[in-house]
Order: structure tokens, then sequence, then C-alpha cells
């Protein structure tokens, strides 16, 4: 299901007019996204294509984010996919407490497909060597994006922000449920 993404109302983004993303579980331990941003494309810094592999800091400039729990449990993960197909995966304990790499991940695939007037990323990521995320447990997703404009504001995209500055790790953020596959 394609869901809309919304601007923090403190943010204000002359390029992009939306953002949109589906989320999906096609198999049990897997996990599948799907980002669609809309608007004067030429107008944001998206980073050039590298080598599809780990990096921090990407959160700094435009990225597409995920947030995932069990459910039932205070233990999640984001990750961090950017244009350039670099990546970044975190375990945190609790809400932005006991951080630390997420290891037992492989690369995820990161296919990304810029257009006139529209910026595609899909990501499959493999989660099932991941402690925390039952392949049988229902999921608790959060989904963000951050967008640089040409002139280096950040702006930022969640399905639903809590009151204050953006905070993607807040629980309000965490506003899909995605069953087992």
């Amino acid at each position: 299901m394609r869901q809309a993404l919304i601007l923090h109302p403190d943010s204000h983004c002359a390029a992009a007019t939306g953002v949109e993303v589906e989320a999906a579980r096609p198999r049990p331990g897997a996990l599948l996204l799907r980002y669609v941003v809309t608007g004067r494309i030429g107008d944001l810094r998206m980073p050039s294509a590298a080598a599809p592999k780990r990096a921090v800091g990407l959160w700094q400039h435009s990225c597409f984010e995920a947030f995932v729990r069990a459910a039932t449990g205070a233990a999640y993960y984001e990750f961090n996919l950017a244009p350039s197909t670099q990546w970044a995966a975190f375990r945190f304990d609790g809400y932005r407490s006991g951080l630390r790499v997420a290891g037992a991940i492989d690369t995820p695939q990161i296919d990304v497909r810029p257009g006139e007037g529209r910026f595609a990323l899909q990501a499959s990521l493999a989660l099932d060597r991941l402690p925390d995320l039952p392949a049988d447990a229902v999921w608790r997703v959060g989904l963000a994006a951050v967008l640089e404009d040409a002139d280096g504001r950040r702006t930022y995209w969640a399905l639903a922000h809590p009151p204050g500055r953006p905070d993607f790790h807040h629980s309000d953020c965490f506003a899909v449920e995605l069953p087992p596959a």
C-alpha cells in the first residue's frame, strides 16, 4: 500500500511536492521499500552514484529511512538508504539508547531511478538474521525521508511527526504495522 509522507510543519521544501512510500514483507525476514519523490528533482541535492557500501552520516544529505521493531519490543533498527546506494544499519535497545551498528545484515539491494519530475528508490533488505525482528512477528515500521534542497537546507518527511523538532525515532513515527509474510 502506497502512503504519503508528511512534510514536518517546521520545514519548507520548494523543490519536492510530495514523497510516497510503499513497504511490504514479500517473504519471511524480508522488507521491500519503494520511495517516490515528485517535484523539481533537479532542485534537490541527490548524492551521486557510488559503490553500495556502508557509510555514516547519510541523513545529513538526501536519504530515505526506515525504522523497524517487533510490535511487542522496545529494541528497533534504523536503516538509512542513500540515492548513492550507500547505506547504514543501526540497532537501538530503546528510544535513542544503546546505539550500535547492526552487523548481521547483508548489503541491501538498492535501485535508483531518476526521472523528469520524479525520483524513485527501491530497496530490498534481508532482515532474517536480526534477532529482534522475528520473521513470524508483526513489525511496526516508521518511514521517513530527509531531502536536501539545492541551497543545502534539509527538510524532513515522515508518516507522522510528534510535537516539536523532527524526530523519526519517536514512537509516534512507527505508524505502519506489517504482518508476517
